[in-house]
């Protein structure tokens, strides 16, 4: 930090397995990656290459070694998981994965419709090259799971070799463990912390509102996913009590 203050919180430092914010990457451009590195670097713990962009954005390789030479792992977004898996090309997804060496997946099922045993098997399978991240929740907001299934299912996906489960949201920050407004389903976050260790979760908070109501529930430490490039620093000085919303958060009293 750039100079000293008194009652802040103990924020883990890189490299961390707990606190950290995941970065969607929608599309930027070689150089406006490297402005954000310049900026975000040392608050950026993985980033994820959003649902299918990776196959059409250019320079794919040249990105991700740019972020992989930071020591920011890179993964493709679970949609385009899921465009292999229902074209039958499950093996392909592997190569190219191995290919451009990306060294975490994600295994969703939140466009397609994936029997859970059958999604678990995956991800037994995808721990021998990687470190897995399984996403549950829907991305249908017609869909409703109740609370003991996200629990069985987060738990499942853990059991089958899964590091993290991430908590679905979309970029919007609209469906899964959110309402259409964007308002958190405070029952269901509360009835999954009751059951699936904190650490374990990431939860996808692209919204201002959403990454305080975690970090006030949670801690400074709260996994945060989907956070927008932009967002990184001011998520940070959130996470610390340096912005108006959390000023008071950990101040003695």
């Amino acid at each position: 930090m750039n100079f000293n203050l008194t009652q802040m919180p103990n924020r883990l430092e890189k490299p961390r397995t707990n606190g950290i914010t995941m970065v969607m990457d929608k599309g930027l451009s070689l150089e406006d990656a490297k402005n954000f590195l310049t900026i975000a670097q040392c608050h950026v713990d993985i980033i994820k290459l959003g649902f299918g962009t990776s196959y059409v954005t250019p320079n794919l390789r040249e990105k991700i070694e740019l972020y992989k030479n930071c020591n920011i792992p890179v993964y493709f977004g679970g949609t385009l998981f899921e465009a292999f898996v229902i074209r039958n090309q499950f093996d392909d997804y592997i190569s190219v994965c191995k290919d451009f060496e990306i060294d975490y997946i994600e295994v969703s099922d939140g466009s397609i419709t994936i029997p859970h045993t059958e999604k678990c098997g995956y991800i037994e399978k995808l721990t021998q090259y990687s470190t897995v991240l399984s996403e549950v929740g829907s991305k249908d907001a017609t869909h409703i799971i109740p609370p003991y299934k996200w629990i069985e299912l987060m738990r499942d996906e853990l059991n089958a070799g899964s590091t993290y489960v991430i908590a679905e949201a979309r970029e919007a920050g609209n469906v899964g463990i959110y309402r259409g407004s964007g308002e958190v389903r405070e029952g269901l976050v509360q009835e999954i912390l009751t059951q699936i260790p904190s650490e374990k979760i990431i939860w996808e908070a692209p919204q201002k509102a959403q990454q305080l109501y975690f970090i006030e529930l949670i801690g400074c430490n709260v996994n945060l996913g989907n956070i927008a490039p932009a967002e990184v620093i001011p998520l940070e000085a959130m996470r610390i009590g340096l912005r108006g919303d959390t000023f008071h958060f950990f101040l003695d009293k």
